[in-house]
Parts: structure tokens; C-alpha cells; sequence
């Protein structure tokens, strides 16, 4: 029997993809999903019990940092491919501000072949838009969307130059592949976290939302200048996701993401808070004021951003969600002041039991959280993923909604353990993750 064939019985299936939601055992054999059936007893196939539990489409992460090359000692392909395993995650999307960044074909080339050997979910590489991710000069966007760039971006940065900007919108008309924006105004932006009253409780100096909003707004122009694809990255303000709305009536091609941790925190968990917002469910004790695993570009902002941010993505104005995985070496947040860490969250382990709270709390179903974590990620992708449809490839996950957890440096596969979630109890897991009909976690 091939290693890529299995029966998921007993469990609850959804795939907004095919507006399926219902009791079902999926059949997968070489590694694709073949049917559904109502009981599958008869079948001599190797099976994971389900029952109780969800079965969905993998989750795709489009907003990854795997920080190779370069970067390994903050994470490697083998830890951040098993910690998006661990989450439910089957395909996700690196980020190019990396040493050295993606901006050859050579160094796009050896990424794949280094995933090929390390990687146990499908990885896919985002290429930079300007060369040596400075923002002065384009890259060649045809050479690096045929050495298998999937989108491209100079993330840790906006692209300076509006004349690259206009140029990448435009190749990205013909290779129909995303312009994938990181929008800070960097002059502006000379802060540590949101500048508002909690930052100036704290005495850090803050970064106010407008360095993120007018950056979108020179790219969203550009977008209706070229009618290229704009896509904006982790939106972390009202008034940001309210200009991509505006943009979207006006029939700009534009699509946009949302944190998890920009949805359930504000920056008052930097001032010690540990409630996930818009639950109301306590996420652990208070902790410590300052804390360096709170900082992160863009920073954790008001709890009236979360709420619109909320409000966004309930109203549809939000494509997906994505993690912003960003992972760093303990000496790089701990015993550091808080202005002097460094920016970022993991992610990849704790987006599915924090947007699970958000369902819980009745703002989302269970549908629309697969829907923006997997099925709209799938379609943007291309990649034939994002769906449980037969002849689609077997990558699934099954997870218990109900799954409590204990957050702890042991639990989790990243090399990194950078989140203010540690030490909490969570509830929600995947308890199964299977890639190409494979079990890459769980099981």
C-alpha cells in the first residue's frame, strides 16, 4: 500500500470550496483526495480517527520567515517547516530579507533545492522587488517568477522608489503574480511601538499609524495608476484596511491580510495586559510591562484598531489571514530594553487556537476561519491547494477546536520562542497534519 494513501473517518468536514460541511470519511490515495464516503470500514487502507475533531484544507501561509539563508540561527527550513506542521499549516511563503536576499535566480534556485531536502510542508519562495531589497533598482521580475517566485516583496521595508514600485505593478499585470507591500514611511516610523497614550505611559517612543497609512496610500495609487496587483501586507490599522476598501470599490486589484495577533491584541499588552481582546478570555497572567516579546513591526496597536480590524474581516475586506511569522534568538528579546529588541512574533504555532477564540466568541465561523486561512490563500496561491475537492492534492489538517494547551519553549518546533503567549494556557490544536497524503505532524 503506498505510504501516501490514508482514511480520515469520523470527522467533521469542511471545505468552503465546495460549501461542504458534514459528517464524512475522506479517502486519499497517492497522495490525492480521491472521494467521501459516509463510512469507509470496508476499506483496507491505513486511517486516523477524526471523530470529534475538523477536517479542513491545509492551511496556507502566504507571510512566512524562515530566515534562510543567512539567518539560521534564528530558525532553519527543518524547525520552520515542522513548527507550521504543528500549527496546520501545508504550504507556506518565505520572505526575501534574508543574507543574501532573494533577488537572483541562483539564490531562488538553491532555496528550492534546499526545501526539497529539508522542508516536510510545500514551501514557496517570494522574491524581492528591488535589487539587494534597497528599493533603488528593480529586479528582473520575469527571470525570478520562472525560477519559481511566487510573489514579490521587499518586506522589512516599503520600496522607496515610487518609480520600482510602478515598475514591479506593472510586470506584475503580465506574470499575474502579487506586489506584496510592506507600507511603513521608515522616517516616521523611529519608534518602538504604537505611539498613543500606553506610549507615552511608558515612555517609549511610539510610531504613529499614520507611517503605515500613508504608505498605502502612495502604493494604492500607484495600483490604480498601473492596474497591477497590490497586495498589503500585515494591515494593522482602521483607517489602512478602510483605504484598501475604498480602493477596492473603485476597482483596484488589491488584496490584503490580517495578524492574528493585530485581531485578539492592542498595545496594551506591551503595558503588561494578557487578555485576548474581542473574547474576552484570559490568556494568562498579567505580565511584565515592557515586555520584548511584545514588539513587533507593524507594532501591536489600540484595542479601536482591533475592533475595526474585526469588523473588517467579518465585513470581507480582508482576503486572509496570514502569521508574519517572525522568529528571533532568545538573545535578541530577552534581557533587552524594550526599545533595543528586536521587532516580531512567532506565529506559525499559535494563529489557529487565537482565531479559534474568535469563533468561540461568535465574530467568525468555523467556515470563514478555513476559508481565509486556506481556501482564498489557495486561489491566490495557484498552486491547486485550498481545497478538499477529489482529484485536488491530500493536504489536510485535523484539529481539535477543543484541544487545551500549555504554551512552553518544549512544545514548540521553532527554533524560536519569541511570543508573549508563553507560560498561557491555549485551546485549539491540530492534531494532524498530512501534505501530498503524507502525515507530517500528528497523526
Amino acid at each position: 500500500m503506498p505510504a501516501n494513501s490514508l482514511v480520515i473517518r469520523g470527522g467533521r468536514v469542511i471545505d468552503p470550496a465546495q460549501h461542504l460541511d458534514a459528517l464524512r470519511d475522506v479517502v486519499v490515495r497517492d497522495g490525492v483526495i480521491e472521494s467521501f464516503l459516509e463510512e469507509s470500514s470496508h476499506l483496507d487502507l491505513p486511517s486516523i480517527d477524526a471523530t470529534g475533531q475538523i477536517v479542513a484544507p491545509g492551511l496556507i501561509d502566504l507571510h512566512v520567515h524562515l530566515r534562510v539563508p543567512g539567518f539560521e540561527y534564528k530558525e532553519t527550513i527543518a524547525s520552520g517547516s515542522a513548527a507550521a506542521a504543528a500549527g496546520g499549516f501545508t504550504s507556506v511563503c518565505c520572505m526575501p530579507n534574508t543574507k543574501p536576499v532573494l533577488d537572483s535566480v541562483d539564490v531562488i534556485a538553491e532555496l528550492i533545492a534546499q526545501a526539497d531536502r529539508e522542508s516536510i510542508v510545500r514551501l514557496y519562495p517570494i522574491a524581492t522587488i528591488s535589487k539587494g531589497r534597497i528599493g533603488d533598482e528593480a529586479v528582473d521580475f520575469e527571470a525570478l517568477a520562472g525560477a519559481g517566485a511566487i510573489g514579490f516583496s521587499d518586506d522589512g521595508d516599503s520600496t522607496r522608489n515610487s518609480l520600482v514600485m510602478r515598475q514591479a505593478l506593472e510586470a506584475s499585470k503580465s506574470l499575474n503574480l502579487p506586489i506584496m507591500v510592506h507600507c511603513e514611511d521608515k522616517a516616521l516610523a523611529s519608534g518602538a511601538m504604537h505611539e498613543g497614550d500606553v506610549s507615552r505611559a511608558l515612555g517609549i517612543p511610539g510610531i504613529p499609524a499614520e507611517a503605515e497609512e500613508i504608505s498605502i496610500a502612495r502604493d494604492l495609487m500607484l495600483t490604480r495608476l498601473t492596474g497591477g496587483w497590490l497586495h498589503v501586507l500585515h494591515v494593522s490599522t482602521g483607517r489602512g484596511i478602510d483605504l484598501i476598501r475604498r480602493a477596492k470599490a473603485e476597482g483596484s486589484h488589491v488584496t490584503s491580510e490580517v495578524m492574528p495577533h493585530h485581531l485578539v491584541m492592542s498595545d496594551e499588552w506591551i503595558a503588561g495586559s494578557r487578555t485576548l481582546l474581542n473574547v474576552d478570555e484570559p490568556a494568562g497572567e498579567p505580565g511584565i510591562a515592557g515586555d520584548p516579546n511584545t514588539k513587533v513591526n507593524p507594532p501591536l496597536r489600540t484595542l479601536a484598531d482591533t475592533k475595526m480590524l474585526l469588523q473588517a474581516l467579518k465585513d470581507g475586506y480582508f482576503d486572509i489571514i496570514a502569521t508574519d511569522h517572525a522568529p528571533h534568538a532568545d538573545f535578541e528579546k530577552q534581557g533587552k530594553e524594550f526599545v533595543h529588541a528586536a521587532f516580531g512574533l512567532s506565529g506559525l504555532e499559535f494563529a489557529l487556537p487565537t482565531c479559534l477564540a474568535l469563533v468561540r466568541a461568535g465574530h467568525i465561523s468555523l467556515s470563514d476561519l478555513i476559508y481565509r486561512f486556506a481556501t482564498v490563500p489557495g486561489q491566490l496561491l495557484n498552486k491547486g491547494t485550498g481545497t478538499l475537492r477529489p482529484g485536488a492534492p491530500a493536504d489536510i489538517v485535523v484539529f481539535d477546536p477543543d484541544r487545551t494547551w500549555k504554551v512552553t519553549p518544549d512544545e514548540l518546533r521553532s527554533k524560536s520562542h519569541n511570543t508573549p503567549l508563553l507560560g498561557m494556557t491555549l485551546r485549539g490544536r491540530a492534531t494532524a497534519t498530512i501534505v501530498a497524503g503524507e502525515v507530517r505532524f500528528g497523526g
